[in-house]
Formats: C-alpha cells, structure tokens, sequence
C-alpha cells in the first residue's frame, strides 16, 4: 500500500455527526506537503481514521459557491 502524508491545516466546519460519533467535516488539508485544498470527508471520532471524500481547489470551491447562493436551501 503507498503511504501518503496529511496535514489538517484548518478545519472549517463540521457538517454532521452520525450516531456512531464519526464527522462529516469541511477542513483544509495539504497531501504529500502539497499546498492545502478543501476536502470534505467523514472523520472518526479520535479523527484517526477517515472515510473517502472530495478534494476541491479554491476554484471549485468558488463554482460551489455560486452553484449554491441562487438555491432556495
């Protein structure tokens, strides 16, 4: 398996918690010492363990943005 670095250089929201204690949450994360991007992911409770999630550029981020401030949330 290749081992991969990560650092949780901001966390910026928690979205959701599930009965079990496990995160959804929204954090920046620089991978491999790679400048930071967003990434939304669920997080175990002692945050040791993650599930799969999404990586987003400031750009991305920026068109998600937009996407959703004209939705009736």
């Amino acid at each position: 398996m290749v081992e991969f670095k990560y650092e949780v250089v901001e966390r910026v929201a928690v979205l959701s918690e599930s009965s079990k204690g496990w995160t959804k949450e929204l954090n920046l994360i620089s991978w491999n010492g790679r400048e930071p991007k967003y990434d939304i992911r669920e997080w175990s409770p002692d945050g040791e363990k993650m599930g799969k999630g999404v990586t987003l550029t400031d750009e991305e981020v920026a068109v998600l943005k937009e996407a959703l401030a004209g939705r009736d949330i």
